[in-house]
């Protein structure tokens, strides 16, 4: 039951991540990609820039501060480069972003989060 509510709770960030990128001029490009090195909850296009975007939600916004880490942005680096040539083109910037969601807080998009 516990997985089932986290479960939908992270579909329901990411319908709202997706909702809030679009109104920023993203188009949604793909949802839940799935990949043999992880998941990747977002691919949003705009202009020449394709990114993949790792998205997290947290019941309070103080506990956003520690919802994402290396290790995690390294998995979903590693997701998205087994897929970029799929979304990307030639002359297209690639970047991992990702976007902090609590209640009662604006969206904190991070862009570029992931720089080895």
């Amino acid at each position: 039951m516990k997985r089932q509510l986290a479960e939908k709770s992270g579909r329901d960030a990411e319908a709202r991540a997706a909702f809030w990128l679009k109104a920023k001029g993203w188009q949604i490009v793909d949802r839940r990609v799935k990949t043999p090195a992880g998941e990747i909850d977002l691919v949003a296009k705009r202009g020449s820039v394709v990114a993949f975007v790792e998205v997290k939600w947290r019941r309070k916004r103080t506990d956003l501060d520690y919802a994402i880490d290396e290790y995690r942005l390294s998995r979903v680096a590693a997701a998205a480069e087994a897929v970029a040539h799929h979304y990307a083109g030639n002359g297209e910037d690639v970047r991992i972003d990702v976007i902090l969601l609590a209640p009662g807080s604006f969206p904190r998009h991070i862009a570029n989060a992931w720089q080895p």
